[in-house]
């Protein structure tokens, strides 16, 4: 089959070769060929994140479970945020070069390799003898987790027409953030392997998630697949004419299917667009709070609201439940009306109210609730 949808649209016929192409698919097709693209990259990528989201916001868990004593993590040598502060330093550089490495050696490469490499480094996590040194592999992490956010959501932007694109973005981020409410649970699960090969329970936590991390990294080089222009190549993920379907699909939709040569110049040049930086500005808002309650909910729910250890952990779970079914539904009906800003601005206000509720009131029933608020905003908006 021509690749028509590879050369330069015209206003009428390249439209009409477009929706022409797509038209041979019945919607049946259509529906079990998409569907088939959901399992294979939307999940696998949302397991990923999940890990991701595991592996960067465990620090909190650990505290709770002995980390803060054994590390002589204290007031004095704020140990525990510095270690926490370093990882965004080197998670905020290499997100940008990420975006272009990606698509130099293919997204199954890149994704793959970086996820192995920090589940290497989360397995370092449990052997660390003091906190200087957990705060250098944090550096090190951040390095290397950079580049799985930008370059899912990338990945994903170019399998799916706009308004397709939201409900994936939610379900693999809906699958992320489960891992920030269960990974409570989790790491209380792996303290109890206390003292096992002479080993604190705190250790165990990295060390079994750096394990799963490691095994995900190399599964997902198997299941992921690379851009859908590469897609026939990809393990005969898609034929030749499935791959024309889908490109056909976004060339109609927002005529930017062929891939341009890397340019710095137009690379950079999207830093003079005041929507990037009002983005930016957002992002940077609700992932303070977002991260905020990631790596301190279990100290506060143990040393501020009184839990005992084991009930802070679990604790963290149900607020991250109800945040993954607001933030789908609101992905849902986001792309069934076609409108975001209001969206986003309701989810600001609940988080404003939240954060008030855990920041100013002393009773611990009122406090959780409002982590309950302050959970979706945040993670509702980064949706």
């Amino acid at each position: 089959m021509k690749d028509t949808f590879h050369d330069e649209p015209d206003t009428e016929k390249g439209d009409f070769n477009h929706e022409e192409l797509i038209a041979t698919f019945s919607p049946a097709e259509q529906k079990k060929l998409i569907r088939r693209i959901d399992m294979r990259l939307v999940i696998t990528l949302g397991f990923l994140y999940c890990v991701s989201l595991l592996d960067r916001t465990n620090l909190g868990a650990a505290y709770v479970a002995g980390m803060q004593g054994d590390l002589k993590m204290d007031a004095t040598n704020n140990g525990y945020s510095i270690t926490s502060l370093v990882f965004f330093i080197t998670y905020t550089i290499f997100q940008i070069p990420a975006t272009v490495i990606i698509r130099k050696i293919g997204p199954r490469l890149f994704l793959s390799g970086i996820v192995l490499f920090w589940g290497a480094v989360m397995l370092a996590f449990g052997f660390v003898p003091n906190w200087e040194t957990m705060a250098g592999l944090r550096i090190i992490l951040g390095a290397l987790e950079a580049g799985l956010y930008p370059g899912s959501v990338y990945l994903l932007s170019t399998w799916y027409p706009r308004y397709e694109l939201q409900k994936r973005n939610a379900t693999f981020y809906l699958i992320g953030s489960m891992a920030s409410g269960f990974g409570g649970i989790l790491a209380y699960g792996l303290m109890q392997m206390d003292g096992l090969a002479g080993k604190a329970g705190w250790r165990w936590i990295f060390i079994i998630e750096g394990l799963l991390t490691c095994v995900l990294g190399i599964g997902s080089y198997i299941l992921l697949v690379d851009f859908p222009e590469q897609s026939p190549k990809s393990w005969k993920f898609l034929n030749e004419s499935e791959a024309s379907f889908v490109i056909a699909k976004i060339q109609a939709d927002r005529a930017d299917a062929s891939v341009e040569p890397f340019s710095m110049g137009r690379y950079l040049a999207n830093c003079k667009d005041s929507k990037v930086w009002a983005y930016a500005a957002l992002y940077m808002l609700t992932t303070t709070n977002s991260y905020s309650i990631a790596y301190f909910l279990p100290i506060i729910l143990e040393k501020s609201m009184g839990f005992s250890v084991a009930k802070a952990q679990c604790l963290v779970a149900p607020p991250y439940v109800a945040a993954a079914i607001v933030m789908f539904v609101q992905a849902v009906y986001s792309d069934k009306w076609r409108l975001r800003g209001p969206i986003i601005a309701g989810n600001a206000l609940m988080g404003l109210l939240g954060l008030g509720l855990l920041g100013y009131l002393d009773a611990a029933a009122p406090r959780y609730f409002g982590v309950f608020l302050a959970t979706i905003a945040g993670k509702s908006c980064h949706n």
